[in-house]
């Protein structure tokens, strides 16, 4: 997992899948779909996050979905909270946008055209 303060709103996984021909496959998705995910379920669609207890103790399941297939990710409730932390530290919780810089986006996607 990473996460980039440049990209305030998003937390980004590359998964190494053998099934993806060797080649890495990376996700992006909101950072407050994890962390509603550590209490309850949380997500519509392609990516789907909720609280899982097991014999080997707190889990957060990851369910991701696309036209290429689906994977279900077991993740130890304590290092997802670890991260967390980690990127509120960088930016807090509900100061995204103080780190936002809409004019590089704006320039970033009209530069695409």
């Amino acid at each position: 997992m990473r996460y980039d303060p440049n990209d305030p709103y998003a937390v980004h996984v590359l998964f190494h899948a053998e099934s993806a021909g060797g080649e890495p496959v990376s996700w992006s998705f909101a950072r407050e779909l994890l962390f509603t995910g550590l209490d309850e379920p949380a997500g519509i669609g392609d990516v789907r996050v909720w609280p899982w207890n097991g014999p080997r103790g707190d889990f957060v399941a990851l369910a991701l979905s696309s036209p290429d297939g689906n994977a279900l990710f077991e993740v130890p409730r304590s290092v997802l909270v670890r991260f967390l932390r980690r990127t509120y530290s960088v930016v807090p919780r509900g100061h995204e946008t103080d780190h936002l810089d809409v004019d590089n986006a704006v320039n970033r996607l009209l530069a695409g055209r």
